[in-house]
């Protein structure tokens, strides 16, 4: 799994601001779930980097910034695991093995 961040050169829109404006991951299956950082933030999941790269790359204005190194589950945030809010407790090291196992 990798962390990446969207960085945007430049905002066409006015709404996302310039800079790092989100924050993502990658899973080992292509999979990209990505969060808006903003005042009226949200959760996003895209088949593969290239289809994030199609929506919000706006013609080069728009760059992926990926992490120098992978992230494990235990190290990623709430929304990341759980967008959906399914899991009402916070997640942290101790009680990441708390999770349900997959059957």
């Amino acid at each position: 799994m990798r962390k990446f961040n969207l960085e945007r050169l430049e905002d066409e829109s006015g709404v996302s601001g310039t800079g790092v404006v989100t924050e993502g991951y990658e899973f080992h299956t292509g999979i990209c779930v990505m969060k808006w950082i903003s005042d009226h933030s949200s959760v996003a999941v895209y088949a593969n980097i290239e289809d994030v790269i199609v929506i919000h790359g706006h013609g080069g204005k728009t760059l992926v910034k990926w992490s120098d190194e992978d992230v494990y589950q235990k190290d990623l945030p709430l929304w990341a695991i759980d967008p959906l809010g399914y899991f009402e407790h916070q997640l942290t090291r101790e009680n990441a093995t708390d999770l349900p196992q997959a059957e």
